[in-house]
């Protein structure tokens, strides 16, 4: 359709010290800024601010930090004067610390308390949000995405997807190995990957994805 886009990534982390007030600040005034110079160049912005899962917080830890990290964003672009309606969100889902000794949340404390901070937070003018895995397993990220669009209980004004790396690539990597033999294995798993996420975002996943998690500790481009 003629869109291109370009896409910043920039990541907080959750310990006993982090993040500051001046991380999250300076994180958001560099995120804004940057959505500003694409749309003064034509590019459609989307805008990633990460809370890393790496850590041993719970869940209602991750959604207060997540709460004020898209707050802080959310002010820099209304003062950065970004169009709104011209940007896209990829924000982390809000889950667990990767080493939370609790386990695991379920699909739907995610999807609770990932759409709450997402109300508590994000202007109905943003048009699309679509999340990161952040080393989920692709079963997990598919499941999570699933229950989000399946909320009951709070509702939300956006169109919520999902603009994976790793929970997309992972399963097709692995069948390719590297070798042209299996090319055509690849693709049928990448195709099947692909319409899975894309029920998720329906709300209509039913499983059948690897379980293997993606998650790599200080995880860097």
């Amino acid at each position: 359709m003629g869109c291109r886009f370009a896409k910043w990534r920039a990541v907080v982390k959750i310990n006993d010290n982090c993040p500051s007030e001046l991380a999250i600040t300076e994180t958001a005034h560099s995120l804004a800024r940057y959505a500003q110079i694409c749309q003064h160049n034509g590019l459609v912005p989307i805008v990633e601010p990460e809370v890393l899962s790496d850590g041993t917080h719970d869940i209602k830890k991750c959604a207060e930090v997540s709460e004020r990290v898209y707050n802080a964003v959310m002010n820099e672009l209304i003062t950065q004067g970004v169009l709104l309606e011209g940007m896209l969100l990829k924000p982390n889902m809000v889950l667990e610390g990767a080493q939370c000794p609790d386990g695991p949340a379920t699909p739907e404390e995610v999807a609770y308390y990932t759409v709450r901070t997402l109300n508590r937070t994000i202007t109905p003018a943003v048009p699309g949000i679509t999340f990161l895995s952040g080393g989920q397993s692709s079963e997990r990220a598919a499941a999570n995405l699933s229950a989000i669009n399946n909320m009951k209980e709070i509702k939300h004004p956006w169109t919520l997807s999902f603009s994976f790396g790793r929970a997309l690539q992972k399963e097709t990597l692995q069948a390719w190995e590297g070798k042209d033999e299996n090319i055509g294995a690849a693709h049928e798993k990448f195709t099947g990957v692909c319409k899975a996420m894309s029920l998720a975002g329906l709300g209509k996943f039913e499983g059948g994805l690897s379980q293997d998690s993606s998650y790599v500790a200080n995880y860097k481009y």
